[in-house]
């Protein structure tokens, strides 16, 4: 895997069947799919794959069955958060094995830890493994910030290679570029999809773009645009990505809205089927409905444009 890791890095969603088993049909249906629509990576068993709510045998199978089907054609990141620093480890065997590129962890989202504790944390996890780690932070969902400082400090661990940010705060995202301008080679990658075009102009190096399980293309050109810097090709992209983020991800009063929609959409397009791993459920036949026109809609305005 070269460093930087560049370009759009999809947090794949996880395929399930009504009995939570794992949708193979879905999964490969969904790795050709973002292959084709020109991805970097693909990113599994993040918070977009429900990775917290999936037993540890399908996480398992999933790691294995994603890295056979991309075939060694786009890196396979694989998310080893977990409580315990025995059961990340134990994924991240599984993951060595299956031939992934790298291993990505968020922190221990139980006790909060402050960030001597969260140092110590990574520096013990990154020393036990077999692959590179990027750091993922998630203070939202995990209630424990990545500081700058923290962050900077880790970077040097030669088996740290990047880091991930879900904060949507655009100014520690810029504070990242800045402090760790001097290491080129460590990836900085943005979560929120809205959020990733400025990103890239800021000098980050790419985006892990829900909305990419449906639109590859989009968010491949968009970011390619931001790259380039150019300006026109992002605003016109821009304004579809927020439209997308606005109708779509605000069907439905649930915070989980955004996953709800990604997988329904792709049910719609054929593509897997909507499950979801309690606490979780699909929308409802009601909200389905509200979801098809929206996603209609935007397949027939990608597909003028090229990027369907």
């Amino acid at each position: 895997m070269k460093q930087p890791l560049t370009g759009i890095i999809p947090p794949m969603v996880t395929p399930l069947l009504e009995d939570m088993s794992l949708d193979l049909t879905g999964l490969n249906k969904v790795v050709e799919h973002l292959i084709a629509g020109g991805v970097s990576g693909l990113f599994i068993l993040g918070s977009t794959g429900e990775s917290t709510s999936l037993s540890y045998a399908v996480r398992r199978q999933l790691i294995k069955e994603t890295c056979r089907a991309a075939a060694g054609r786009v890196p396979v990141l694989v998310g080893i958060t977990d409580t315990s620093l025995v059961e990340s480890l134990s994924l991240a065997e599984a993951a060595h094995a299956a031939e992934a590129s790298a291993v990505v962890a968020a922190p221990p989202y139980y006790f909060n830890l402050n960030q001597k504790e969260l140092f110590n944390y990574y520096e013990k996890l990154a020393g036990s493994l077999t692959l590179p780690l990027f750091l993922y932070n998630m203070p939202g969902l995990c209630k424990v910030h990545i500081e700058v400082g923290t962050a900077v400090r880790l970077s040097e661990h030669p088996n740290i290679i990047g880091l991930k940010d879900s904060s949507a705060n655009s100014v520690y995202f810029q504070s990242l570029c800045q402090s760790l301008r001097a290491k080129p080679d460590f990836t900085l990658l943005v979560g929120p999809e809205e959020a990733m075009a400025e990103s890239v102009l800021m000098g980050g190096h790419g985006g892990v773009s829900g909305g990419a399980n449906m639109f590859p293309k989009l968010f491949v050109k968009l970011y390619e645009a931001a790259a380039q810097k150019d300006f026109a090709t992002v605003a016109d992209l821009q304004s579809i990505v927020m439209e997308i983020s606005n109708s779509l991800y605000g069907v439905g009063m649930y915070s989980s809205s955004y996953l709800k929609s990604i997988k329904t959409a792709l049910s719609l397009m054929n593509i897997c089927q909507s499950h979801m791993a309690p606490p979780l459920a699909a929308f409802d036949a009601a909200e389905t409905k509200h979801v098809t026109p929206i996603t209609e809609q935007f397949k027939l305005t990608l597909e003028k444009r090229g990027l369907l």
